[in-house]
């Protein structure tokens, strides 16, 4: 039976982060640092980040406030110090600037407080509109993308040259150092045809990953970031789904957590009732809940990639709610997490 747990929002804090000059000190009485009163009960070192919470009343808190925040944050900290996470980007949080801005600070963040974090991304909305520029129609079959040579090649281009340099772009703006990277750099993932490529064209599967390239990275404080394409062993190229790379990479690395950003709140135990919300559940459970149809669609391969990644050694994956500003900050420094993380 899965586990359910009440999807009722607790009472939160409130940030508001800005990537315009991300080193210059918050002002403690800024208008962008806003909390509610502060609720005299604490429980489990509860920390949650939500830009979404209505500010305060006009009365300026106490800046102890700030500190007290921070230090509830200390034991998420010393949970992910030096331990390896793998976000997968897309959705809403790819097309929304500000859901952008929420991702980028929210990697800086993490990243400045000594977790290893990496960014693998894909890049369907840019993809289609440089294909529609070119009047190349975009067919998809089961959710994949059908690509021919010439599909490949813009795929290449935008994903590699356009969306993986931008974001490397925003990181390196908001304060962080970043690598732009693909599968085909240091041989990270050699790809193989999937099954039904006569269907398909030009779309892989990962054969096999190489890590070395990206420990060296991950030691010196670097962020990597991903674009989701790779060769196979002849130098072909293929697109790969971002949602499979992002968890090989993280088995391959023995990552502590694999995150994917997508368009829904999580796993429900109803899907027609968004405040059904998993917030918990292992394997086994998730498995029962695909046999009894309670999982579907789109959702279907997003839960076997986390079931593949924690077969293989990752401690725990989860689905969260990319439309949720700084979901990242709720879902790693805070127990009620912004999603659905499913456990071995």
């Amino acid at each position: 039976m899965a586990t359910v747990t009440s999807n009722t929002p607790p009472k939160s804090f409130s940030f508001s982060f800005s990537i315009s000059n991300p080193l210059k000190p918050l002002n403690p009485k800024s208008p962008s640092l806003r909390f509610p009163p502060r609720n005299n009960h604490h429980h489990h070192h509860r920390l949650s980040v939500n830009a979404a919470v209505s500010p305060p009343p006009s009365d300026t808190p106490s800046p102890d406030y700030r500190f007290e925040i921070l230090s509830e944050s200390l034991p998420f900290i010393q949970k992910f110090r030096g331990k390896t996470i793998v976000v997968k980007y897309g959705g809403a949080a790819m097309t929304s600037p500000e859901l952008k801005a929420s991702v980028v600070t929210d990697l800086v963040l993490l990243a400045c407080v000594g977790l290893r974090p990496i960014l693998v991304h894909g890049g369907g909305p840019d993809i289609n509109r440089y294909l529609k520029q070119l009047n190349i129609p975009a067919e998809f079959r089961d959710g994949l993308r059908v690509t021919d040579a010439t599909t490949m090649e813009i795929v290449s281009m935008v994903l590699v040259g356009k969306v993986n340099k931008n974001l490397v772009s925003l990181i390196n703006a908001a304060g962080a150092t970043a690598v732009g990277l693909s599968g085909h750099d240091g041989r990270l993932l050699t790809a193989r045809p999937v099954p039904n490529s006569d269907q398909l064209g030009f779309v892989g599967e990962v054969a096999r990953v190489d890590p070395r390239v990206l420990r060296p990275l991950l030691d010196s404080g670097y962020i990597p970031v991903i674009a989701s394409v790779a060769a196979d062993k002849a130098g072909q190229a293929y697109n790969i789904n971002a949602d499979t790379v992002a968890g090989e990479l993280a088995a391959a690395l023995g990552a502590e957590k694999l995150i994917l950003l997508t368009d829904v709140a999580g796993i429900l135990e109803d899907r027609e009732d968004v405040g059904s919300l998993v917030k918990e559940i292992d394997i086994k459970g998730v498995k029962r809940m695909i046999d009894d149809g309670k999982v579907g669609g789109g959702m279907i391969p997003k839960v076997k990639c986390c079931i593949r990644s924690l077969a293989q050694g990752v401690k725990t994956a989860s689905i969260i709610d990319g439309r949720r500003q700084h979901s990242l900050l709720h879902e790693i420094m805070s127990d009620e997490g912004a999603g659905t993380m499913i456990t071995g």
